[in-house]
């Protein structure tokens, strides 16, 4: 079956979706079952996901598992997780899976030796032993990268701050803008200083050009390219060109085809973890997501999270139009987690085609927005309670705090009862008959995933969960979530401008907008004149 709008069960889901579009329609009324907490949450390791505040019924759910089993998802999962070629349009694999099972388990023996070789460096750069050009100590590392390879490290940098060495001091690089790198290198000192740069082809545009602005920086006080060997080492699949660069062959990492950007912060692009973190722990968030890997490929569908939840995503999108997702985090240290999801779900999900390349015949993707809370309470809940918006939510909460402050337990307290207090206000609303402006409907879908603590082990497996989910979505929708071709046409348009700019001649077939807009930054130029 490659067209879900062709499958028996879509149509049960077209008929049963009615119950919910109707007008008297109450999600409260749902809970007259008593135990619709227990028929409509699941547990997995340190991790509860309850979605029994959802549209959902025994009749839905049983119609929506039917839809992933026609649409052969239990086939899509066993072909991931063997390697099989479910990238099609990259004729490759998809196996970011393999990066998270334990060493001694691991038959792939690259994967093994990069984490020993990660190992290795992140222990010369704690000891000591591994030292700057002028024979003083590594004391602050830049990661350069964008994307994949700066979103993840970057929110699990934010998010496992508790867990930090304090050995060295870390810095994320990725705009173009050259105040983002300007910014960093004005307060280091480049005979201290150790830079990664993270490109799997090694000619992503902003990540070579910031890394070519890092040598240029660091060799202005070296004056030696030989310098660049003990202050740059690399993550890519590309060794050749980093060659080129200047890397040495000792100081590369590898990538491999079978890892997308925005699944590669368990490979070597999530060195900056690691040398927050250590290795240890940076181990413990390979098996945190290795454990969610074994529910995911073991656990009948209709008990398995990441398949409950993408289940659900189909539903909205396609049944009952909802053109977006939040996600709320309460907790202060996963507030860039909606920005990283914003890459895993909507490059992995932003599709027109199927994997077969005929039109999709669904509605594809959702916008994927949110913000920690309670902060987003203040900004745009409002939307969420009182607007003409569908919008599900996933509110996500840590039972324990990592926080040692006065009187810590009773503000952590009161961060888990806001977290619950959404979740009932989105699905209860209130009534105030002499007043409409304060009457709030309800009816508000949401899911609450609810971690006994932040630890690496834990963000492993939510992290993991959201990857899985977002396969999940993909294979009903068959289409591909591996390949972001649309990413690549600006960049090619891009880098003809980049000429124009800086030759002052348009020889480019170009539209009138596009030729006012270059013309206006180069009236501002001196020297420049307009054409």
């Amino acid at each position: 079956m490659t067209k879900p709008t062709e499958c028996p069960a879509w149509k049960d889901l077209q008929h049963l979706s009615a119950e919910f579009k109707h007008e008297h329609f109450k999600l409260t009324k749902l809970f007259e079952k008593s135990n619709r907490f227990s028929d409509f949450s699941i547990s997995h390791d340190n991790l509860l996901f309850d979605y029994s505040k959802n549209y959902v019924t025994t009749e839905s759910l049983t119609a929506l598992i039917q839809l992933a089993t026609e649409m052969q998802l239990p086939e899509a999962i066993d072909a991931m997780f063997s390697g099989k070629e479910i990238n099609n349009t990259e004729e490759c694999s998809a196996w970011h899976t393999a990066l998270r099972i334990p060493e001694t388990e691991n038959s792939h023996n690259e994967v093994v030796n990069c984490l020993q070789k990660m190992d290795s460096f992140v222990t010369s750069l704690y000891s000591g032993s591994w030292l700057g050009f002028s024979g003083e100590k590594i004391k602050d590392v830049v990661n350069i990268g964008i994307g994949g390879s700066d979103l993840g490290p970057s929110f699990a940098y934010d998010a496992l701050s508790d867990y930090s060495t304090g050995k060295l001091k870390l810095h994320l690089v990725s705009n173009l803008d050259p105040t983002d790198l300007d910014s960093v290198t004005e307060k280091l000192n480049p005979a201290t200083t150790l830079f990664i740069i993270t490109s799997k082809s090694f000619s992503t545009p902003e990540t070579i050009q910031n890394a070519e602005t890092a040598k240029s920086w660091l060799l202005t006080w070296a004056k030696s390219s030989a310098a660049v060997k003990s202050h740059f080492v690399g993550v890519t699949a590309n060794s050749i060109a980093a060659r080129k660069f200047g890397l040495a062959e000792g100081n590369l990492f590898p990538m491999w085809d079978w890892i997308g950007g925005r699944y590669s912060l368990w490979s070597a692009a999530g060195l900056p973890i690691a040398l927050s973190i250590g290795m240890d722990n940076f181990r413990k968030l390979l098996s945190g997501a290795h454990s969610m890997d074994e529910h995911f490929k073991n656990s009948d569908l209709i008990n398995n999270i990441p398949v409950i939840m993408g289940l659900l995503s189909v539903f909205y999108s396609n049944f009952l139009e909802a053109h977006s997702h939040a996600v709320i985090p309460y907790s202060q240290k996963l507030q860039k987690l909606p920005a990283y999801l914003q890459q895993l779900c909507m490059e992995s999900l932003g599709k027109c085609v199927t994997k077969n390349g005929e039109p999709v015949t669904t509605k594809t993707g959702n916008v994927l927005w949110g913000a920690a809370g309670t902060n987003a309470q203040h900004s745009f809940f409002q939307l969420l309670h009182q607007g003409t918006e569908f919008i599900p939510v996933d509110l996500i909460a840590f039972i324990k705090s990592t926080s040692k402050g006065e009187k810590a337990e009773l503000r952590h307290i009161k961060l888990l009862a806001n977290c619950l207090g959404q979740s009932l206000s989105l699905m209860k609303g209130s009534n105030f008959s002499s007043n409409p402006h304060k009457t709030v409907s309800g009816n508000k879908p949401s899911n609450t995933l609810l971690i006994r603590e932040l630890n690496p082990y834990n963000l492993g497996s939510l992290v993991a969960l959201y990857e899985h989910k977002t396969y999940v979505q993909s294979v009903i929708w068959n289409i591909n979530a591996f390949d972001q071709w649309g990413v690549e046409l600006g960049k090619s348009h891009a880098e003809q401008l980049v000429g124009v700019l800086k030759t002052n001649s348009v020889n480019l077939e170009l539209d009138d907008s596009t030729k006012g807009l270059l013309n206006r930054i180069q009236e501002a130029i001196p020297g420049r004149t307009k054409h």
